[in-house]
């Protein structure tokens, strides 16, 4: 018989994928263009953070060298947002998420050049297995489409780099803290990039200092609030509870709860054809074998590291 404590953790870890999934969907009903949107949600969750007397704690504790460390992957985090969410803006919702996850792959080629880990060539196999899924996705969107594909793969790129920043740092502060400083850190270099956004991605551009409208303002506390802060939080105290292994095969649902809530909210699945989900479904088939490849070889505490200090700023 399961424990309850693991009964109970399971749903959490689902709830908090669903939040995440939610990411999705929300900023498909924002209408701010990608960079305010992502500026708000940065600037959001900063400020709530900035309320926790234990985050400035931890910052005073932290070496200066550390904090500048964390300063850049947080850059990082912030680019993966602006392509993630002009992925939405160019695309939709289902292509944005089924983009997201290409990083399962990407990550198994970065990491070993910037861990100077030992390279596995099924990895490899496993991502030219996708090759055919992605042929497929991209065959069955429309060509207007297309361009969010590219910012969707960027965006991916950008976890893996990220990611694999933050698991070599695991041990440099308190998660909390980590996120204020690198979302911080995020929304400084979105402020000094907006000059020139509307130069070099005039899709992604908008006005930083326009209040949003109320309804808009409603999404983006809910997004910065209770698909950021709360799943982070909520999936902390589930992982304790939880293999590395289980939580991980449950994080790669993500990309499946908000293709789901996408074509229910939004019909998306009427903009696209079956070759799309056709292609969905290989690529998800890659990520899931991935991780059950990665669970069997990896310790449960790399595995905690990646889903607790990566996956909340994923989406």
């Amino acid at each position: 018989m399961r424990n309850p404590d693991t009964t109970r953790a399971l749903w959490q870890i689902h709830f908090c994928v669903l939040l995440w999934g939610f990411t999705a969907i929300l900023g498909k009903l924002i209408s701010l263009p990608a960079l305010p949107l992502v500026w708000w949600r940065m600037l959001i969750v900063v400020a709530a953070l900035a309320l926790l007397p234990k985050v400035w704690r931890g910052l005073r504790a932290m070496p200066a060298r550390t904090r500048l460390a964390y300063a850049g992957i947080g850059a990082l985090v912030a680019l993966h947002w602006l392509t993630f969410y002009g992925a939405i803006k160019l695309a939709n919702a289902s292509v944005a998420a089924t983009c997201i996850a290409f990083a399962t792959p990407m990550t198994a080629l970065i990491e070993p050049l910037l861990t100077r880990q030992k390279f596995q060539p099924r990895d490899l196999l496993l991502g030219l297995a996708s090759l055919p899924g992605i042929w497929l996705v991209v065959g069955g969107v429309p060509a207007g489409m297309h361009a969010g594909i590219v910012a969707g793969v960027a965006s991916a790129a950008l976890v893996a780099l990220f990611g694999t920043l933050n698991k070599r740092m695991v041990d440099g502060g308190d998660p909390l803290t980590v996120t204020a400083l690198e979302l911080g850190a995020g929304t400084l270099m979105l402020t000094m990039l907006a000059p020139l956004m509307p130069l070099l991605v005039p899709a992604f551009a908008g006005p930083l200092l326009v209040l949003p409208s109320t309804t808009d303002t409603l999404w983006l506390v809910l997004l910065a609030l209770a698909c950021t802060l709360l799943p982070f939080a909520l999936c902390l105290v589930a992982l304790r509870h939880l293999s590395a292994f289980t939580a991980q095969l449950s994080v790669n649902l993500e990309p499946v709860y908000a293709i789901v809530l996408a074509a229910i909210l939004f019909n998306e699945q009427q903009e696209l054809s079956p070759r799309f989900y056709l292609g969905v479904a290989i690529i998800l088939g890659v990520v899931f074998a991935q991780g059950l490849l990665a669970g069997r070889r990896q310790p449960a505490h790399v595995e905690q590291v990646g889903v607790s200090e990566s996956h909340h700023l994923a989406d």
